[in-house]
């Protein structure tokens, strides 16, 4: 188990939150009820790595997958946001400007989505033909 950081002061995470954002070297699966702060805490853990200065990370080199695609979108413009008001603070930062180029390019989908991408991806390899689609909803009752 690695060790988190304390919460800064004044901090109105929850220690699993907080650990959620803090947890490295492993992938975390983020779960909770409707409204509890998911975004929030995936958006925070996100931006945190990208801003890690010791150990940068460019934003299309992660997979952040959601549940819906309004969550993506939301998460997106979390992200860009965030880095915005970074890059606002520390006008001169390369890496910063970086993540906000790159941002378009970043996998931050739904799981139905990056599955899809992967299926395409590899088509051929799954013997699928090279022009296949997925049935809607009505055709594949």
């Amino acid at each position: 188990m690695h060790t988190v950081p304390p919460k800064p002061e004044g901090s109105t995470w929850t220690d699993e939150q907080w650990q959620a954002i803090c947890l490295r070297g492993e992938n975390v699966l983020v779960t909770a009820a409707a409204g509890s702060g998911k975004t929030a805490v995936l958006t925070e853990r996100v931006v945190r790595r990208l801003a890690d200065e010791a150990d940068p990370v460019d934003v299309d080199r992660l997979l952040v997958v959601t549940f819906s695609n309004a969550a993506a979108a939301e998460m997106r413009d979390r992200i860009a946001s965030r880095l915005e008001a970074l890059l606002a603070a520390n006008p001169t930062s390369r890496h910063l400007r970086r993540q906000l180029a790159l941002l378009p390019r970043a996998a931050i989908t739904t799981i139905h989505a990056f599955c899809l991408d992967v299926v395409e991806r590899h088509a051929d390899a799954l013997g699928l033909p090279p022009v296949f689609r997925v049935a809607d909803p009505m055709e594949a009752l």
